[in-house]
């Protein structure tokens, strides 16, 4: 039998996170028995402290056990932290140091959105791609330079390491892992049961762009100021950067540094975003949003978005503006 070991960190937590993890393999397990099988895992929650409150006390986990007496384990999961992410990292060392151990020693390592932060401390997605909760990119990206931060992605899968986008979206991770262990016809029993949809693979919908400035490089911000005041017009990088009395190159490279885009994918991310604002909230059609945000070819537009939100305009706005359908 496996081992899986669902993580408690110290601090407050995410408890649904916990929960979740829990109750799906649990029931994966069950499911595994009832077609004549043995339970595929001994399923274990782990801590550094024997119970940890959630809510201001409102809920309490009491781990099954210290992460101490867990000398081996085949899958670890570590579940969403709260927002503040240095102190939650600083409060959970042991628990880093463990995880380290336990993948050196050939344990695999599942993360839910936040806990990306956890896996990063522990060094072992240097180099390395990660998906987290949107929110959370630009703190990841600073706190950890060397993690290759892929918030499009909802399920990253590499060495041996899984992280997810964030928030519930979580549940498709679970399902994502059911299949690889048990096999395709659990995870979509577990898909039913649960109604969590299966092979979902994309969080752009979901992503509300703001604009990375946690970062030092006063021009740049002047650049991106400038980009997000002429949402209505088709900016020119030469002339953005002929006005900002830089070279093109230099200018590049810098606002690629700082923001982790090229000039042109972030113009067209605020572009995209204030697109997405008005399918949501006006009854504008494609090409009166369109000429808004500083677009006049359709098919580009459209391509554009496409890219970006992984659906179509006239999708995007059929599944957020039921009035726009009327």
């Amino acid at each position: 039998m496996k081992h899986l070991t669902i993580l408690v960190p110290d601090g407050e937590n995410n408890l649904s996170s916990i929960v979740g993890s829990y109750k799906i393999f649990t029931r994966a397990n069950a499911y595994w028995k009832e077609t004549g099988k043995r339970e595929l895992f001994k399923i274990e929650l782990a801590g550094i402290s024997k119970k940890v409150e959630f809510y201001d006390g409102l809920f309490t986990v009491k781990p099954h056990t210290h992460i101490s007496t867990i000398t081996k384990t085949d899958l670890i999961i570590i579940p969403s932290l709260n927002h503040n992410y240095q102190k939650a990292v600083k409060g959970n060392e042991a628990l880093v140091d463990w995880i380290e151990k336990q993948y050196k020693n050939g344990a695999e390592i599942a993360s839910i959105c936040t806990g990306a932060f956890l896996l990063a401390s522990s060094g072992i997605l240097d180099g390395r791609t990660c998906s987290t909760h949107w929110s959370a990119a630009d703190n990841l990206k600073a706190m950890f330079p060397k993690v290759n931060v892929q918030t499009d992605k909802l399920i990253t899968d590499e060495h041996g390491i899984y992280t997810n986008g964030g928030a519930y979206s979580f549940l498709n991770l679970l399902i994502y892992l059911v299949e690889k262990y048990y096999d395709r016809r659990t995870a979509i029993f577990c898909s039913k049961v649960f109604q969590i949809e299966i092979d979902r693979q994309s969080q752009s919908a979901f992503t509300i762009f703001k604009g990375q400035k946690l970062h030092g490089d006063e021009m740049v911000k002047k650049a991106q100021a400038y980009i997000e005041g002429k949402l209505d017009e088709k900016i020119s990088v030469e002339e953005l950067s002929s006005r900002l009395a830089v070279g093109r190159r230099n200018f590049d490279r810098r606002f690629i540094k700082a923001t982790g885009n090229t000039p042109l994918e972030y113009s067209q991310r605020v572009k995209i975003e204030s697109a997405k604002k008005a399918f949501e909230t006006t009854r504008k059609t494609i090409n009166e949003v369109m000429y808004d945000v500083g677009y006049s070819d359709v098919k580009a537009f459209r391509e554009v978005f496409r890219k970006i939100t992984g659906m179509s305009p006239l999708e995007y706005r059929s599944k957020y503006n039921k009035e726009a359908l009327v």
